[in-house]
């Protein structure tokens, strides 16, 4: 079926309800030629329509009405008619007013975009789309272009009533007019010609050129520019489509050809010119060098041999006059079909997001955009973008997806538009006077502020993330605008301009996130199209080029990184042992992330190393294959990155790479190289040079280039072909969980209730029940080895059952005063211990649970079992030590099987995780309250001497104690004293009459301590106490002697296998160590309740009874000693104690230690 052939999928009821109602509207009069009539029920017939658009095409999503529509010819023969019948006249009637905003309604519909999703789209919606888009180019040629009226005008007058009325009398159907009027001045300025769809007519007709004209002659920017201005007081709910308006009339304009003075139009249309001139004259030379002779009628044919003894056939006479041609021509008579990777989620190019293609303006309407465009800085751009900030940030309802990027995409604009116009007035001489003028940036001021940097960064990092490249290529655009603005300002003359740009480029290189984005957008550029590399290149190139001037000029810079650290959300009991209300949900459980901040100080070499990895380079590449297209800024930006990577950050080894040098080569010999006529052709020859010269250099020294240039490189191999050397990782050892203790004052049964909860609260009941299957195991293991050894010893002892007598007989024969229970320590230490059982980890996450996981290890740490290794190494194994039998292991495995299914309620309903604490932690408040209690004593002065301690000691305490006074006790009243009038001292008396108090204080004092502790029955005998104390010694030397005994039998050689010779060699050991056993010194602190003399007297008691084996010149340990030997005075019973020097006690021995152990 053809274009525009009558469809017949349109069901034919449809079609004649539609045709009749159109009919109904009205027609040409009879009467008078030309005049357009309407009928009686005309407004009833435009409302009918648009019911039929609602009800049906929106509703089945069809299109049929609409198609029926524009078959019927109803906007030229209905609609335009009756509004150009109406004119531009502002007193209609009631019925003229209705039936002009009942033909700007349906207008409306009929030319309001169709939105093309696949989804969406019904087989009638395919069938009917052309034909409609093509019909809404003929609305737009008819509207622009009637010739009987202004049909843009008119459609004004008829909102003027509205728009005249104040905010507080306007109500929601005067918003509602204006909102028609706005939408389809927005769908005229968006109809353009498919470029799928064959043309009707002449395309200027519809084209830029023609809107803008007709929207200024028949008043539409100004009614643009009075909505505007006033659109943050007057006008809120119309900003969007606002800029929707602007968008579609400016995108693809580049504003810099709007503020061009006729000398610089004149220098660039005879620029162009040249170019075009040299590129022609290019063309016939290398033509001409190959340009066809007489000769030329004998054709050539030619074979070249490969390297692989294959044959390659070329033609033409013009192969055989250089190698390099020859092997050019068949580079290029190769045929790849590249396979072409297929796009997901590919974005869909509309009207929306079009703005790559450039538009060229004609004098007269460059003219008309120019005075709009200052007109609109002036007085509309801070309130429109004030008021659009909001509605974004907001995300109110009229705001749509693409009126973002719309947003950032004007003000980028705008921003290069106020630059280009101040560049403007500085070529004509005009000097902005800062005690005069207001600043000129003060224009653009809404955009400069920290809100809308935050959103635009917000803004790119969701494009990045959802991959919405044409969303980030406007932002990108807005972004640089915003860099080049700045900088604008920082170069101004005025302070406050100066002092602004600073405060900004604080903002925006203090977070660390704004690099980052920069880098990963530079980064992640694969196949978005020339327009996006642009961007993306000159963002990053301006970006790192202000960045490093400002820290240059900031020694001291400050950036504020954001590092992600994970942390898991705590589940908090409610009090008194109430349950939770709800269950907690999934997301609750996970890991949760949350931001840490710091700040650091900024290194730029190290951020500048950032862009000299391989995806950037390969960026930068690929924007420079397309040389013979890019003008002298863009190829200042490619040559400054590769000076900066090859030069000044040394990274050369980059672009070591065969398409690389092979790309430079052709630019700068050829062929189809660089103009040499451009002016940075020497700069690029001279980079090349450079770059070669390098790489023929680090080819010499290193051959593995050679193969390396054939491939991208990996750090490793870029570390060692810059060193020579491969690169030494060292892996840093993981840093371990805080080690976890239960809250003291639980008994060992408590807590294990409380790992084992803990566990169950975090639902980690696999961990739990591997728990359980390595105790039973080990126990099961523990258990065997106890028995088999049980029966090992029971069958010795029945093949020699006088051995234990024996034993038991040669231990009292050296002292028959000692226990014979003193012998089975000895005799347990015989039996040889268990081994070790080592805990194997069932799977690799386990082992790493065992490491990482905290609760975990605290709950095997309170079932004793042990770990081997560092604390820090992941690799250290648990085990069951030999000391743990197997009834305890079963009693725990009980215990964690009781609590798994009978929840434990501790006390006051508290949760588990709150009877946790770390061991550091603990330790910290022990030793702080231990330094509390020193301090409260120890005085802060270095030179306090006895006197002082003990005046504060006086002053802290009372020298009698505390006074007991009976339950009834009163205190006396105190009897007011007469005041009388003491005589005057001096300084010196009052001096002295405080001496003498405090000497009376000191000696009443010294009384009382005197009589507290010196009484009468000091000097009294009492014998049942020194009954009571000679028991306790003799007792505590048979305890003592038994020690000995258990010590010596510990130091026969249990590798033996008879035990008769083990005897034998205990007894004669025995035997010869007979008198070095008195010769011990021994202090023993299990009696807890012997004051320090009854202590004193023990050890003398101690060095009596080996006085007799000691030699005679000895050296006394009393007369060698610090410490003088205590005589009592009294005469009747002289009994000397001999005390222990304090280096001494500092370095007892253990029992089982003689003085041949230290040699």
């Amino acid at each position: 079926m053809e274009v525009f052939e009558k469809s017949q999928t349109v069901d034919p009821e449809v079609r004649a309800h539609v045709y009749s109602l159109i009919s109904a509207i009205g027609g040409s009069s009879t009467v008078n030629e030309g005049e357009y009539v309407l009928g009686d029920d005309a407004l009833a017939c435009l409302k009918d329509l648009s019911r039929w658009i609602r009800l049906y095409d929106d509703r089945i999503n069809r299109h049929d009405v609409k198609r029926c529509m524009a078959e019927a010819n109803l906007v030229r023969g209905d609609l335009l008619p009756i509004l150009a019948q109406q004119g531009d006249k502002s007193d209609r009637s009631v019925l003229a007013t209705k039936v002009a905003l009942n033909c700007l309604d349906l207008l409306n519909t009929l030319t309001w975009p169709i939105e093309r999703k696949e989804e969406t789209m019904t087989i009638n919606v395919h069938r009917h789309l052309p034909y409609i888009r093509l019909a809404q180019v003929e609305y737009k040629r008819a509207v622009l272009h009637w010739e009987s009226a202004q049909i843009l005008r008119t459609a004004i007058s008829v909102a003027i009533p509205a728009i005249t009325q104040p905010r507080a009398e306007r109500n929601p159907r005067d918003d509602s007019i204006i909102g028609v009027v706005l939408y389809f001045l927005r769908n005229v300025a968006i109809i353009a010609q498919p470029t799928d769809l064959p043309s009707q007519g002449d395309d200027n007709d519809i084209s830029r050129l023609e809107t803008i004209q007709g929207y200024h002659e028949q008043n539409v920017l100004q009614l643009l520019l009075t909505i505007a201005s006033s659109v943050t007081e007057e006008y809120p709910t119309h900003d969007v489509v606002l800029l929707e308006i602007l968008f579609q009339l400016l995108k693809g304009i580049d504003p810099k050809d709007l503020f061009k003075n006729e000398m610089q139009l004149q220098d660039d249309r005879s620029n162009n010119l040249k170019a075009l001139l040299d590129k022609e004259k290019a063309m016939n030379a290398s033509y001409g060098r190959n340009a066809p002779s007489r000769h030329h009628r004998f054709g050539t044919m030619i074979w070249v041999k490969r390297p692989d003894e294959k044959v390659s056939t070329l033609s033409g006479q013009n192969v055989i006059f250089d190698e390099q041609k020859t092997m050019h021509q068949m580079d290029q008579s190769k045929i790849w079909n590249k396979p072409k990777p297929r796009k997901k989620n590919a974005e869909v190019q509309d009207e929306n997001n079009d703005f790559d293609n450039n538009v060229k303006l004609d004098e007269p309407t460059r003219n008309i955009l120019r005075r709009f465009v200052e007109d609109f800085l002036d007085s509309s751009f801070n309130p429109l973008f004030n008021s659009l900030r909001r509605a974004l940030t907001a995300e109110v309802e009229r705001a749509q997806k693409y009126n973002t990027r719309q947003y950032y995409y004007l003000m980028g604009w705008f921003l290069q538009a106020e630059r280009a116009r101040q560049d403007l007035l500085k070529r004509n001489g005009k000097v902005h006077d800062a005690a005069v003028d207001d600043s000129p940036f003060a224009y653009i001021a809404a955009v400069m502020t920290q809100e809308n940097f935050i959103l635009l960064g917000r803004k790119i990092q969701q494009s990045l993330d959802d991959k919405e490249w044409s969303d980030l290529h406007a932002c990108m655009r807005a972004f640089t605008q915003i860099l080049l603005t700045v900088a604008a300002m920082a170069d101004s003359a005025s302070e406050d301009d100066q002092e602004i740009a600073e405060n900004i480029q604080n903002r925006i290189f203090y977070e660390e996130t704004t690099h980052d984005q920069v880098i990963a957008v530079l980064r992640g550029y694969k196949d978005q199209g020339f327009a996006f590399l642009d961007a993306c290149t000159d963002m990053s190139h301006t970006f790192l080029r202000m960045l490093e001037r400002y820290a240059k000029q900031n020694v001291d810079m400050q950036v504020r990184s954001k590092r992600r650290a994970r942390r898991k959300r705590r589940v908090e009991a409610q009090a008194n042992g109430a349950e939770d209300e709800g269950a907690a949900s999934e997301a609750e459980d996970q890991a949760d992330a949350q931001r840490a901040v710091s700040e650091r100080k900024f290194d730029f070499n190290r951020f500048a190393s950032k862009f000299m990895t391989e995806s950037a380079v390969n960026t930068f590449i690929r924007f420079t294959t397309y040389y013979r297209d890019l003008d002298i800024e863009q190829l200042k930006r490619c040559h400054r990155f590769f000076y900066r990577c090859a030069f000044k950050m040394e990274r050369s080894i980059f672009l070591y790479r065969v398409d690389i040098l092979h790309l430079f080569n052709r630019m700068i010999k050829g062929p189809e190289g660089l103009s040499k006529e451009i002016p940075l052709f020497k700069e690029w020859e001279e980079l090349v040079k450079q770059i070669f010269k390098r790489c023929l250099r680090n080819l010499d020294q290193r051959r593995e280039l050679m193969v390396e240039m054939l491939f991208t490189k990996m750090p490793n191999t870029i570390f060692y072909l810059e060193n020579g050397y491969d690169m030494e990782i060292t892996k840093a050892r993981p840093r371990p969980p805080a080690e976890l203790m239960v809250k003291p004052g639980m008994d060992h049964e408590q807590q294990i209730a409380v790992a084992v909860s803990v566990l169950l609260n975090q639902g980690k009941l696999d961990a739990l029940a591997w728990v359980k299957d390595v105790l039973s195991s080990a126990a099961e293991d523990r258990r065997s080895w106890e028995d088999l050894h049980a029966s090992i010893e029971d069958s010795a002892n029945a093949d020699n059952p006088n051995a234990e007598n024996e034993n038991t007989d040669g231990a009292t024969s050296q002292d028959p005063d000692a226990p014979v229970a003193s012998v089975e320590p000895a005799i347990q230490a015989d039996k040889p211990k268990p081994p070790f059982i080592t805990i194997k980890p069932d799977t690799d996450d386990r082992k790493l649970s065992l490491f990482k996981d905290k609760f975990l290890r605290l709950l095997l740490k309170l079932l004793s079992l042990d770990r081997l290794g560092e604390n820090d190494d992941p690799d250290a194994v648990w085990i069951v030590p030999s000391s743990v039998p197997s009834s305890i292991l079963l009693s725990d495995l009980a215990l964690i099987r009781k609590f798994e299914f009978d929840l434990p309620v501790f006390e006051g309903g508290v949760a588990p995780e709150s009877l946790l604490r770390s061991k550091s932690a603990a330790g910290l408040h022990a030793r702080a309250d231990r330094s509390a209690a020193a301090s409260a004593v120890n005085s802060d002065d270095e030179g306090d001497t006895l006197s002082d301690l003990d005046d504060q000691a006086a002053a802290l305490f009372e020298p009698g104690g505390p006074t007991t006074r009976p339950a009834g006790y009163e205190k006396p009243k105190k009897k007011r004293l007469l005041q009388r009038k003491a005589p005057e001292l001096t300084e010196e008396e009052r001096m002295i009459r405080a001496a003498e108090r405090d000497a009376r204080e000191k000696e009443k004092n010294a009384k009382v301590k005197s009589a507290l502790r010196i009484t009468d029955s000091d000097d009294e005998d009492d014998e049942e106490r020194d009954a009571a104390f000679f028991t306790l010694e003799e007792q505590r030397r048979k305890k003592i002697s038994g020690v000995i005994r258990n010590a010596l039998l510990t130091e026969v050689d249990e590798s033996a296998g008879v035990k008769g010779k083990r005897k034998a060699k205990a007894t004669k050991e025995k035997a010869a160590k007979g008198k070095k056993r008195k010769t011990i010194t021994i202090e023993s602190d299990q009696e807890s309740d012997v004051d320090e003399d009854e202590e004193m007297r023990d050890v003398g008691t101690v060095a009596e009874d080996v006085a007799e084996d000691t030699p005679m010149d000895a050296p006394s340990p009393a007369k060698n000693g610090p410490a003088a030997a205590l005589v009592d005075d009294d005469d009747e019973e002289e009994d000397v104690v001999q005390t222990r020097p304090a280096r001494a006690r500092a370095n007892a021995r253990l029992p089982f230690l003689d003085d041949s152990d230290s040699d």
